[in-house]
């Protein structure tokens, strides 16, 4: 990941029909980075895909393409561009390198010799000139993909590009998007998975009714967050009275907080809480004195989920 800004959007808004749709989005993505743009179904995520690819304008403001204003020069700025927007098409009927063909046709100095290099990029050699029809899902996303890189693009938008996919599909698609990155090219990433863009994504964007609630790393938005503070006791019973009788410490109960069970693996009778860590060795001290003996203090960083949970007051996301 570099500095250079290859695609700027700012207070982009949309409505339709009267109603506002997108509501002033706000975000970069830099040179060489995977950025995620998180939402739940309806949140916005492919009507601003469609305005970012000049399939439907803004109601107003701007979006830049390695410095091509789309709005004044939409040829310019959508040659630095490939693109997927929902569902990968292709002539099902032909060849995958038949239809790469056509595709190239309709773009300058694209030749069977980028041909054969997009399809080596993707992995479909073996494949290609079976007929698209025997394809599975997994190999028309990566035919879709060689489509996309054609025209040698800087910034590459794949619209949920999961979707449909089983596990090893998806792994391949993360490795795959990855070694695009690590060869410079800057990646816009559209899911509603949130486990998929955390583990894929070096940014993200969380977006819901239109609006973007935040922009950063997955760690800077998680730590951002705050975290928990898990306590357990040699008398668990006293240690929660204790809890219970600081006014600045947050008991959380079993069943509402996301923190991964696994972390409590050995740990019995624990006591979850939010408050100031700050307040930590304070709270140990006055534990001891008390003579409640204090086994462990854990901080735990919320999940992503979690987080989303919190912005969106429990918006449902898969």
């Amino acid at each position: 990941m570099n500095d250079e800004i290859v695609l700027s959007v700012n207070d982009l808004k949309k409505q339709i029909g009267g109603k506002p749709i997108i509501k002033g989005v706000t975000f970069d993505v830099r040179g060489g980075e995977i950025f995620g743009f998180l939402g739940p179904n309806g949140a916005g995520k492919t009507t601003t895909i469609r305005m970012l690819v000049d399939l439907i304008k803004p109601s107003s403001g701007e979006i830049t393409i390695c410095g091509e204003d789309i709005g004044r020069n939409p040829e310019a700025a959508l040659r630095h561009v490939g693109c997927i927007v929902e569902n990968p098409e292709a002539y099902p009927f032909l060849t995958g390198w038949e239809n790469l063909e056509h595709f190239a046709r309709m773009q300058r100095n694209i030749d069977d010799t980028r041909i054969r290099e997009v399809v080596q990029i993707v992995g479909l050699d073996a494949r290609i000139h079976d007929k698209v029809r025997t394809y599975s899902l997994g190999m028309r996303q990566r035919l879709g993909i060689a489509q996309a890189l054609l025209g040698r693009p800087k910034l590459l938008i794949l619209d949920e590009p999961t979707n449909g996919l089983d596990p090893k599909g998806i792994k391949e698609l993360r490795v795959f998007v990855r070694m695009l990155a690590d060869q410079g090219m800057s990646l816009f990433i559209s899911s509603h998975l949130l486990s998929e863009i955390q583990l894929m994504c070096d940014r993200v964007a969380i977006i819901s009714k239109g609006e973007v609630l935040a922009v950063g790393t997955v760690d800077e938005l998680i730590l951002g967050a705050g975290q928990y503070v898990v306590w357990q006791f040699e008398q668990p019973g006293a240690g929660r009275r204790l809890l219970e009788g600081e006014l600045d410490v947050q008991l959380i109960g079993e069943h509402e907080h996301r923190i991964d069970e696994s972390l409590f693996a050995g740990m019995q009778d624990v006591q979850v809480t939010t408050m100031n860590q700050e307040r930590i060795p304070s709270l140990v001290e006055k534990a001891v004195r008390a003579g409640i003996g204090v086994v462990a203090v854990h901080r735990i960083a919320p999940t992503l989920e979690e987080l989303f949970l919190r912005m969106t007051e429990g918006e449902s996301i898969g």
